[in-house]
């Protein structure tokens, strides 16, 4: 691989890793929505995730017929700039209805830079590389996330009326003079805004290197989605895209409020750390799944990760609270592989068409949208515990795709006892 192309997948983990920054908060502001907008069930703070991911259903597959229209620099900026403004507004005027608007319209720039990012990231690492260089993109996204619930926890402490002293630090002052003392963790909002500021003058800064599309990749046009819209396995890797996220956001999102509910841990520390080291622990998981998948099939990880995800949730849903607190955070780690799997199975099981099919399973991230309204209206109607067992048969679907997938190309393995023999 030429430094070129390195130092172009260097800025792609840039990019992934604004985008979980941003994504992956509300898991750690969901109770401070609740008490701090009033709202009376779960299901109304289960419409701030789904107005974020039902941009996904939205924007995904026209996201892939934009990039062939106006190249990859042309979408990655609109989809900045679209999640700048989302950001931006809720700054500027934070209440409950302002929110889902902001959320849907950062999740249509969200969309869109997904829907770039995949297959980019393919063409430039090359298709037999896919699946490690999208578990390092996973390994970036764990990394952000986890620093999310961190930074949180670190301004609603600096800009308490306990902690805060005007005249100590220059960025806190900015933050109190902008934010209201009611509601601190919307200085979380402005923190993004600047965040995607930076990365919008990146992508007008940045040349992005011209990548030559396979000859019988085509261009991505409607009649593209309509020939693998008839195929069946596009579906099954939909659902499994659509089953991961439903999984990742439903634990994320409502870990913190189960803890507090079952156990009576405060949600503003121990809540917002177990949140934090979830993402952290997908982080290093990643680490783990880079190495092994350079040793094991993809298939046999994806079947092992889902047994072992399953037992383990079991445990943290239904054990006392000494082992909950550490089961929850613990399952960032076992499905950490999942998605860059599933996602690489899936574009390596076509011979054509990869950025129509990216577009695809970029919509099925709607499921971070009804997985978690899903759980939370059998959560108003019964208990958390029952609505989060919902993610049971999520799991459930991913661990079997590892037994009936069949890619066209597997991922490059090394053996074991020669790291520099052949690949197998």
């Amino acid at each position: 691989m030429t430094a070129k192309r390195i130092g172009m997948l260097g800025v792609i983990m840039m990019f992934w890793f604004a985008i979980a920054f941003i994504s992956n908060i509300l898991g750690a502001i969901i109770p401070d929505i609740i008490d701090n907008f009033h709202l009376k069930d779960l299901t109304l703070a289960g419409f701030i995730p789904t107005s974020f991911f039902v941009a996904y259903a939205v924007m995904s597959i026209p996201s892939g017929i934009l990039v062939d229209k106006y190249g990859e620099k042309g979408v990655l900026l609109i989809g900045f700039i679209l999640s700048f403004i989302g950001t931006l507004s809720f700054s500027l005027h934070p209440i409950y209805t302002m929110l889902l608007f902001s959320s849907f319209i950062i999740g249509i720039g969200m969309a869109m830079l997904q829907t770039v990012l995949n297959p980019l990231q393919r063409a430039v690492g090359g298709e037999e590389n896919y699946a490690f260089v999208a578990e390092v993109a996973q390994f970036i996204f764990g990394i952000a996330s986890a620093l999310g619930p961190l930074a949180y926890m670190y301004l609603m402490h600096a800009l308490s009326p306990s902690a805060y002293i005007p005249g100590n630090n220059l960025i806190i002052d900015g933050f109190a003079k902008l934010t209201p003392t009611a509601l601190p963790w919307v200085a979380l909002y402005w923190l993004f805004t600047i965040i995607l500021f930076i990365m919008i003058l990146l992508v007008l800064f940045i040349r992005f290197p011209k990548l030559e599309t396979a000859a019988n990749d085509g261009v991505t046009t409607a009649s593209s989605y309509k020939v693998l819209m008839k195929q069946r396995y596009v579906w099954l890797f939909f659902l499994g895209i659509f089953c991961y996220v439903c999984s990742e956001q439903g634990i994320s999102i409502y870990m913190s409020e189960f803890l507090e509910q079952y156990h009576g841990f405060d949600h503003t520390t121990l809540g917002a750390g177990c949140v934090s080291l979830f993402w952290g622990l997908m982080m290093i998981g990643c680490i783990f799944g880079m190495i092994l998948l350079k040793l094991v099939d993809s298939r046999k990880l994806l079947f092992l990760s889902g047994i072992v995800s399953i037992i383990l949730f079991g445990v943290a849903l239904f054990s006392i609270a000494g082992i909950s607190r550490w089961a929850f955070p613990f399952m960032g780690f076992t499905i950490s592989m999942m998605y860059s799997i599933v996602f690489s199975l899936a574009l390596n099981t076509v011979s054509q068409h990869h950025g129509a099919f990216a577009g695809i399973l970029c919509s099925a991230l709607v499921g971070g949208a009804i997985g978690p309204l899903f759980i939370s209206k059998i959560a108003d109607l019964t208990s958390l515990r029952t609505g989060m067992m919902f993610i049971f048969f999520t799991l459930a679907y991913i661990t079997v795709i590892g037994l009936w997938a069949n890619p066209l190309i597997n991922n490059k393995t090394v053996c074991l006892k020669q790291l520099f023999c052949k690949k197998n």
